[in-house]
This record gives structure tokens, sequence and C-alpha cells, in this order.
């Protein structure tokens, strides 16, 4: 038999936390199963809800814990978050560095100079996890902090939208996965009470002693998928005006665009050369008795011989000399004769030799 909770259950707590003692009060949570612990991010000394009330109600006032002197103040006194305190305090404080330091990658001219900032940003976040040089890593982020204060600002403004948006886009999906829960809850159940409906009908002609029972009841059986084209209809609508509202759930800021490879050019043997004949047309069958016979000759064309390439060979090297034209060609060899002609004259003139000796 299952015992009803009494006033002496406690709730459910992890392994180790019945030995947690406030290092102040030395109350246990064995003790006191009630008890919260609190700490406080400027020193993150743990201790019980009620000696916070009792010594920081009246104000700041210094940490109790024996060696620290820090001046605490009851309002930053949080519940923790991580078993580890280790893991508390260095969760924070990536958070505060990020808080300041939020430059994007669109901001930097390379890829290098934004991972150059990535290294002393996470620089500065080493030495303040392991206390190395704190006076001056707190005097580099109070500085950068008040020489950025607008970038800073933008950057977080914009980190905002970007979160707004993040959680409407899960918003709407989840809405849109609600309703289409509810559509398909809704189809099912008309589609049941048109069933019912349909076998109501059966039954009732079957008791009236109708002929045409057995048509009815196939009529009555397949009468509830009519309405199903339309709702498939609707879900389909629906689908797409999703799809259109959408946006996308991660966005990446600061990429350069991809552009897309050219496609591949069809390869031209030839090189765009284009082997076109300027002084005749070249016709897809000429008559003659001697071609007219190779074309039904067994024997001749048994070796892969074509009368169309035997045409064309015969009809280029008829034309081939018409687009020679022979004195251009030596009114041009006389013309590169007489520079070459004229050269070795001035040569002469001014003393060098043929071969450029000096014969003077």
């Amino acid at each position: 038999m299952s015992r009803a909770p009494g006033r002496n259950d406690t709730p459910q707590r992890g392994a180790g936390e019945e030995d947690e003692i406030c290092p102040v009060c030395k109350s246990s949570r064995y003790l006191n199963p009630n008890m919260r612990f609190l700490v406080n991010p400027e020193c993150y000394h743990k201790m019980c809800e009620s000696c916070v009330d009792r010594i920081f109600s009246q104000g700041p006032a210094p940490c109790p814990v024996a060696g620290c002197a820090r001046t605490l103040r009851k309002q930053r006194f949080r519940k923790q978050t991580f078993e580890d305190l280790q893991i508390e305090r260095e969760v924070d404080i990536r958070r505060r560095v990020a808080s300041t330091f939020n430059r994007r990658e669109s901001e930097f001219q390379t890829l290098l100079d934004y991972n150059n900032y990535l290294e002393e940003v996470e620089t500065l976040t080493f030495n303040l996890l392991n206390n190395i040089d704190l006076t001056r890593t707190e005097a580099t982020l109070d500085s950068y902090a008040k020489q950025n204060a607008q970038d800073i600002a933008s950057n977080s403004a914009l980190s905002a939208q970007e979160n707004a948006s993040t959680e409407a886009n899960f918003a709407a999906q989840k809405e849109q996965a609600k309703l289409r829960r509810e559509a398909a809850r809704k189809e099912d159940v008309d589609e049941r009470m048109e069933r019912e409906e349909g076998r109501r009908e059966v039954l009732e002609k079957i008791r009236r002693g109708d002929a045409d029972a057995d048509k009815t009841t196939k009529v009555g059986l397949k009468k509830p998928s009519g309405r199903r084209p339309a709702i498939a209809k609707e879900r389909q609508q629906a689908a797409k005006a999703d799809n259109g509202a959408a946006t996308p759930l991660f966005q990446i800021q600061g990429l350069k665009p991809v552009e897309k490879p050219k496609p591949e050019e069809v390869y031209d043997p030839f090189d765009g050369y284009v082997l076109k004949q300027e002084y005749y047309l070249l016709q897809p069958q000429y008559d003659h008795s001697w071609l007219d016979k190779a074309r039904t000759d067994t024997q001749i064309r048994a070796g892969g011989y074509d009368v169309t390439e035997y045409c064309t060979r015969a009809m280029l090297e008829a034309f081939a000399g018409l687009g020679i034209f022979v004195e251009e060609e030596v009114a041009g060899r006389d013309e590169a004769a007489s520079k070459v002609v004229g050269t070795e004259s001035a040569a002469l003139a001014v003393g060098y030799g043929k071969d450029g000796v000096d014969v003077l």
C-alpha cells in the first residue's frame, strides 16, 4: 500500500547535499532540510540564506568567511547554478568578458586579425580565472569599455535582436506544430463522427428493410473519405505559409559571399576557330556517275570509304589557293628587305661594319 507523504518527508537531494554545512552558522542540511545556500559573485563563498538575511540586511558588510575581507551586498547573492563553484566562477567571468569584448568577425579586415583579437580576449580571461596580474587586467577591461562604449552597445543591441528573432522563430514553429496537432486531432474526430453517422444510416436502412442495403453499406463506409482532399489542401496551405514566414534558426554574421563556380564550358578542340568556307558552299550531294556507283558499291565502302569526305576534300583542294594573294606577300617581303638594307647603310655611314665592328 502506498503511504501519503508526512511532515517529516524531505525532498529528494543529490549525493553529498546532506553533508553541506554553512561556514558561518555551522548549520547542516541534514538537520534543516529546507536550508538554501546562496553565493555572491564577489568572492563565491557559500552561506545559508538565514546568514545572508542576518548579516547583510542592514547594508553592505564584509564577508564573514575567515580570510576574506571583501565587502558584499545582499542584492548580489543568488542561488548557485553549478555544483562546482569553480565552474560557477568561470562562467560568470567569461560572461562578463564576453559582454565587453563582443566584436564580430565582420568588423575585421582579415580572419587573422579576428583570430588575434580572440587570442587577446582569451589571455585576459585566463588572467582573471587564475588571478594573474589582476590590477593590470582590470584596468585593461575598464579602459577598453570606456573607449569602445558605443561599439559595445551597438553589438549588444544587435545580439539582443538576434536572440529575440531566434526566440520568436522557435515560438512560431511551436505554435505551428500545435496548430497542426489540433488540425490532425480534429480531422480524426470528424472522421470518426462521419463514420459513426454512416453506420447509423446503414443500420437504419437495414432496419427498414431497404433492398439496396449492401450498396448503402459500401457508400456509407466510403463517405468519410470525402473530406480528406479538403483537409490535405488546408495542410499544404498551412505548410506553405509556415515556410514563407519562418526565418533561419541559425545565422552567421561576417561571412564573405561565396561565389558560385562558373559552369564548365564545352571543350572546343579548335579553340574557337570556325571552320567556315568563304568561297564555296558544300552541297549535301553531287550528281556524278562514279559517285553514284561509289555510294552503292559494297567493295568500295567496305573499308569505311565515305563519298561525302571525298567531296569535301576535293572542294577544299580546288579552292585552297583563292585566299592567297601573291602580290601582297611579295610587296610585304620587299618592304621588309628595304628596311633591313636601310639599317645596314646607316650602320656603315657611322663607321660600323655589317656585324657591328668598328671599321674606322
